[in-house]
Parts: C-alpha cells; sequence; structure tokens
C-alpha cells in the first residue's frame, strides 16, 4: 500500500526526507525505487495470469492459475479481481471460474486493425475456405512460436479451428515447420536444443531428418502434418513474403484427418500455397530467388 500526504501538511522535515527518498529513488534504491519495482512485479504477475488461459483450457480456476504461475491463491484473487473490474478477464456464472473477457479485444483491436497481413490477407482467406472447405488461418512468428492472427472457419459441422491468438511450438506443426525452414540452421538447433521449440527426436540423427525435412519444405514451397502433432488434425502451410522477399507470414489450412487423405493433403498443400502467393502479391511482395 502507498500512503499519500496532503501537500499543504508536509513539514520541512517530510520535504527534506521526500527529497533524500527521490534522490534515492533515481539511483534504482530507495523507496521510489522499491515502488517501481513492485508495480513492475505487479504487472508481470497479472500478465502471467492472463497467459494461464488457452484455447485448450478456456476456463480456470483460481487454485488451477495459482499453481501455474507459482503464486498465493490471495494474491491471485487480487489479481484477477482487478483484471475483471477491467473487463480483462470475466466469471463463468455457473462455475465460478474465470476466463479471458471481451476488454482484451478492445486493449488488441488498433494492433490488430493496424496489421497489413491481417487485412490483405483476409479475403484471400475467405476465398480459401470457400474453395477447400476447409479452415483458413493467418500466422505470425513471434521469435519462437506461431501465432494465429486471423481465421476464416470451416463451413462443416465438424472442423479443426485455429483460434486468434493461439500459439504452436510443436516442431511438426505445419505452420512451425515454414517459419524454421526460412530461418538459419544455427538458429533452427538453438530453438529445437533448448526446447523453445519442442522437438520429440532431439538426438543427432532426429535433428538430421528434421533439418532435411525443413529443405524439402523450402523446396516444395509448402509443409504438412499428417498427425503428427495431433492425431485426428492434418495441416498444410506456405509462406508469405514482403517486399525484401522474407518472409513475413503463413498461410494454414487445419482440417480433421478422417477427412483428408494423403492425395488430398497434397490438394490442400497445393490450395494453400497458391493463396499464400496471393498475399505476397497483395503485400507487394516477391518470393525468394
Amino acid at each position: 500500500m502507498v500512503s499519500t500526504m496532503t501537500p499543504a501538511k508536509t513539514s520541512q522535515k517530510d520535504a527534506a526526507d521526500n527529497d533524500a527518498a527521490g534522490d534515492h529513488g533515481a539511483a534504482g534504491t530507495g523507496a521510489n525505487g522499491a515502488a517501481d519495482a513492485k508495480g513492475a512485479s505487479v504487472v508481470v504477475n497479472a500478465i502471467a495470469v492472463l497467459r494461464t488461459f488457452s484455447a485448450e483450457e478456456p476456463l480456470l480456476g483460481v487454485t488451477e492459475i495459482a499453481g501455474r504461475v507459482g503464486m498465493h491463491k490471495s494474491s491471485v484473487s487480487r489479481i484477477l479481481a482487478t483484471l475483471e473490474q477491467e473487463g480483462l478477464v470475466e466469471r463463468d456464472p455457473e462455475t465460478r471460474r474465470f476466463r479471458l473477457g471481451l476488454g482484451l479485444i478492445a486493449v488488441a483491436g488498433p494492433l490488430l486493425a493496424e496489421m497489413d497481413e491481417r487485412r490483405v490477407a483476409y479475403p484471400v482467406l475467405r476465398r480459401l475456405t470457400e474453395q477447400t472447405g476447409e479452415t483458413s488461418a493467418l500466422m505470425l512468428w513471434n521469435g519462437d512460436e506461431a501465432i494465429c492472427v486471423e481465421q476464416i472457419a470451416s463451413p462443416h459441422q465438424i472442423k479443426h479451428t485455429t483460434p486468434l491468438g493461439a500459439r504452436y511450438r510443436d516442431a511438426m506443426s505445419a505452420s512451425v515447420q515454414v517459419f524454421l525452414a526460412h530461418q538459419p540452421a544455427e538458429r533452427v538447433r538453438e530453438l529445437l536444443r533448448s526446447g523453445a521449440v519442442t522437438f520429440p527426436g532431439m538426438d543427432d540423427a532426429g535433428l538430421a531428418a528434421y533439418e532435411a525435412r525443413l529443405g524439402e519444405v523450402a523446396g516444395r514451397g509448402w509443409a504438412g502434418n499428417y498427425g503428427e502433432s495431433s492425431m485426428d488434425e492434418v495441416g498444410v502451410a506456405a509462406p508469405a513474403y514482403d517486399h525484401r522477399g522474407d518472409i513475413t507470414a503463413v498461410v494454414l489450412i487445419p482440417a480433421p484427418r478422417f477427412r483428408v487423405s494423403r492425395e488430398r493433403l497434397e490438394d490442400l498443400g497445393e490450395a494453400c500455397m497458391a493463396a499464400a502467393a496471393q498475399v505476397t502479391t497483395r503485400l507487394g511482395g516477391r518470393s525468394p530467388q
């Protein structure tokens, strides 16, 4: 708790003490420095709480969240109360557990609206879903993960979707394969060895095979994932490029495995690659030579 004092009642001694504290704060220590550090810690903890929610687990209780972020339940409850007040989380009326709130859309809206890739890709994704009957999505790279920033859901009752904000770090994910195929070999090894990108076959032979696979992805122009990261799902992905010829986004098609034969996977890969080429053109980009 931070106490406040009315200026009219501040004595000379108090003013001197405040000046001294301010001097210490400028050096990163003392009362002001401690308050700044505490404030930063609160922000970090609040972000950690928000990041515990996922598409797979949209509803979480206080005890679950506390266990995942390593904080006391009372601290998590206070953070959730503040986030709920701001509309960033909301409480399920039946279970009393929490989910992300619509207030987050207001926060992220300006960023999403300014994304050229998202705006340019939207009509292309709509046509791709109409053409294939499957979900289409646009993925961006965040340094060590692929993040969904746009999606057009399949009209089928049974479908696979990629919710906005979904993050993919599995090395076998089609979108991750495409992004890694455009990374330097040393960077790929670093991501795999550190566990930032999950890869089950992390030995010399497995790494060599995966690097060869990335070479094939780069040469063919699209990546496939036939139930390798999830038994009941397949995916194909292809890159879109900016004016420098650098990868800027990936077009992804996820679909239920039962509906996609190996031959159909090839067709989806070709359709995905054609859609990604349209995004590249609309961005004023060019494919690398």
